[in-house]
């Protein structure tokens, strides 16, 4: 294969699904193979981007005929695969649904290689959420004007937080939390989330962070967004 030829995709961050289905349309348009894609994964422009907002998707309306014929279990398939760390799993995706979409008997073999990789990374995924619900301790802090402020961190094995944080703004009683990660953090208020960048391992406050710890992690993610907001 001449590598000089090869396409370059681009993605905004590590769960852009939206802008995998948008260009894998597109690729299908041009009937280019997975061996001659190379899938690139960009940090977002904006660490406060919410991933899941209208401003943050791409178009939808380009070249449907080709993935049309897709089943709808790969389509679920494929929204907990790219929540996997595997970094080449936009490229284990497009060879699936190029096959999918060449190889009509594909959905009907139970021990393809590429169909049971990718519902392992499924299922690990879905283990990760798992998880992080189950084991995810929240601290309560008294918080500024005494407006009480839970707060917790967690480092998960997969990009899990943004699809595990609306779950947990319906369960959390207090209205205002905020959730560290190494990758991402998430914070909401009465019911809204942002999302801001990570922060590293080693600064995570942990189970024995005094609150001054916590109050100055929360300020380290949320304070730059908050003054930006302020300014606007």
């Amino acid at each position: 294969m001449n590598r000089d030829l090869d396409m370059e995709v681009k993605l905004a961050g590590q769960t852009d699904l939206a802008g995998f289905r948008s260009e894998v349309r597109q690729l299908l348009a041009q009937q280019i193979p997975p061996d001659e894609v190379q899938w690139h994964l960009e940090p977002p422009a904006d660490p406060f981007e919410d991933p899941q907002s209208p401003q943050s998707s791409r178009p939808k309306n380009v070249a449907r005929a080709a993935t049309a014929i897709v089943p709808a279990s790969f389509t679920r398939l494929c929204e907990f695969v790219v929540l996997h760390r595997d970094c080449e799993r936009f490229s284990l995706l497009y060879r699936l649904l190029w096959r999918l979409v060449h190889e009509p008997g594909l959905r009907n073999d139970p021990i393809d290689p590429d169909m049971l990789q990718a519902q392992h990374m499924a299922h690990a995924v879905r283990r990760d959420i798992h998880k992080m619900k189950a084991n995810l301790r929240m601290r309560v802090l008294a918080g500024a004007q005494g407006r009480e402020m839970q707060v917790g961190c967690y480092e998960p094995a997969h990009h899990v937080v943004e699809a595990v944080a609306p779950w947990f703004a319906k369960r959390i009683p207090c209205g205002r939390w905020a959730i560290f990660t190494p990758e991402r953090s998430v914070r909401c208020e009465e019911g809204r989330l942002l999302f801001g960048p990570g922060v590293p391992s080693r600064e995570l406050p942990g189970h024995d962070g005094t609150d001054a710890d916590w109050l100055a992690c929360y300020e380290r993610v949320f304070a730059p967004h908050d003054r930006a907001a302020a300014d606007a």
